[in-house]
């Protein structure tokens, strides 16, 4: 193993990407059992918390520390990915209303895989989230997080369907602009224009 290499496997902020995927199971596992241990789902609370810390951490370490490797670009996307499907998964137990939006999230998660890799190998890429991406993760954690933290029951059901709606509109709205985004980048390939920021 040469030492560049060993540098970015064992680099501080990969090193709590593992620890965030590492943790996406625990949740799930302790979640599952909330519904009869009021201990699993404090426990779930605490996990989902430190998942969010090691998140906002791990970021923060790169920039700062100039830590910023491949495979930090590599892993980080993953690992929120990941995290959002385990959170998506949990909440389908007491929110049916969640199905279309986790339809609408692996459909979207699938395209974009593919649509990203096409173009790479075209030699043009997105330059990093645009603002609608932004919105739609943003609301998607705030909206999810509060559902999972508040115990069941305690919020109405004209509050929950209106909440994971808007999560999916977001959602929706994002995947439609991103593949707008990519037919231009496809008229620009096919025109041979210089590959912009998109």
């Amino acid at each position: 193993m040469n030492n560049k290499l060993k540098r970015e496997l064992f680099s501080v902020p990969n090193i709590l990407t593992y620890f965030r995927i590492i943790l996406i199971p625990v949740f799930v596992v302790f979640y599952v059992n909330s519904a009869h241990s009021i201990k699993c789902y404090i426990a779930s609370v605490m996990v989902l918390i430190a998942s969010g810390l090691t998140d906002m951490l791990d970021g923060r370490i790169a920039r700062k520390y100039d830590q910023i490797t491949e495979l930090g670009k590599v892993l980080d996307p993953v690992a929120d990915k990941l995290s959002q499907c385990a959170i998506l998964a949990c909440l389908l137990m007491r929110y049916r209303l969640f199905i279309p939006v986790l339809a609408i999230f692996v459909i979207k998660e699938i395209t974009m895989a593919v649509l990203a890799l096409v173009f790479y190998r075209l030699g043009r890429k997105l330059k990093g989230a645009h603002w609608y991406g932004k919105i739609a993760t943003s609301s998607f954690y705030l909206i999810t997080i509060f559902l999972l933290l508040v115990p069941p029951g305690k919020v109405p059901a004209e509050v929950s369907d209106a909440l994971i709606i808007l999560s999916g509109v977001f959602m929706l709205f994002a995947f439609i602009m991103y593949l707008r985004v990519y037919f231009v980048m496809w008229k620009d390939h096919k025109d041979n224009k210089p590959n912009k920021r998109y």
